[in-house]
């Protein structure tokens, strides 16, 4: 079995997708699971956690009704206003829906995200979602990430998830170097705590893609380089595969996402390490329930 955590759908409206910008026309369109269902078919993937791309509260219920229409959507991480007072009466409709996982927030667009993690309304939330045994998915550029270690830290009472494996700056850097060091240490220091979990996604955007010539053979390799650093800090049983659909595509197609990590599992992992990646730490993280075919 295998399950893609993070896949993005929307129906296109500009003004409620303010981070995609004019050079990115690949985003500009509708995306729904019925277009990402050939892609997903072909790589042999089953399931779909659905994740957030817009910071509106009708963003969770749009991406609930989306898994009511297709089976194949079995988790949904959506989006709720963290600084407000009725932050609970918010989640308790979304928490009738056995696909409502868990909240995520654009906290790599926020102009303080120190200011963000440390606001006593957020992390008042933050308790209300864990005691609620919902996730919470981190979103971050790799120099936000020492911003977050501590908000981390504290609430351990269920699991929180690294989105991108923290963002690593690929296009001006290769891991095997000096300046990969910060975001190593940052990573290393995530992973030291037993409820973090870290997806394998979302890598091939922050290669140089805008030459539209696809992934080359150094970027693959670097991408690799970052997922055997995740694997050495958080170990086979913290890691998720997921492929950060349509946004891969400014860079690569699904498939060629799907067979970085494929590559990668078969020569890195054993048999029982690559049912945990593509599936099992996923299930165990998101409570997910796949229905049989």
């Amino acid at each position: 079995m295998k399950i893609d955590t993070h896949q993005h759908y929307w129906h296109y409206l500009p003004q409620e997708f303010p981070w995609i910008s004019q050079g990115m026309p690949q985003l500009q369109r509708d995306c729904l699971p019925a277009d990402c269902a050939p892609a997903m078919r072909a790589a042999g993937v089953d399931a779909v956690v659905a994740v957030q791309a817009r910071t509106l509260a009708e963003e969770t219920t749009f991406l609930l009704q989306l898994a009511d229409q297709y089976p194949e959507v079995v988790g949904v991480v959506g989006w709720a206003d963290m600084h407000a007072p009725d932050f609970e009466q918010q989640l308790m409709p979304w928490c009738q829906h056995p696909a409502f996982k868990g909240l995520r927030h654009i906290l790599q667009d926020e102009p303080d995200v120190a200011a963000w993690v440390n606001a006593p309304a957020v992390n008042r939330s933050m308790r209300l979602l864990q005691h609620h045994l919902l996730v919470y998915d981190v979103l971050v550029f790799e120099h936000q990430l020492p911003s977050v270690i501590d908000f981390c830290a504290r609430h351990d009472a269920h699991w929180l998830v690294l989105d991108h494996v923290g963002k690593p700056a690929l296009r001006n850097w290769s891991p095997s170097r000096e300046q990969a060091r910060p975001w190593a240490d940052n990573l290393r220091q995530l992973a030291a705590l037993p409820h973090v979990m870290c997806k394998l996604s979302g890598l091939v955007t922050e290669t140089q893609w805008g030459h539209g010539q696809g992934l080359s053979l150094a970027d693959a390799q670097n991408i690799w380089a970052c997922f055997d650093q995740a694997l050495e800090v958080f170990g086979p049983d913290r890691l998720m595969y997921g492929s950060d659909l349509p946004v891969c595509q400014l860079a690569s197609s699904y498939e060629a996402v799907h067979d970085l990590a494929q590559t990668w599992a078969n020569t890195t992992l054993t048999a029982a390490e690559q049912t945990a990646f593509w599936s099992g730490n996923a299930q165990r993280c998101y409570g997910l329930i796949v229905p049989e075919h």
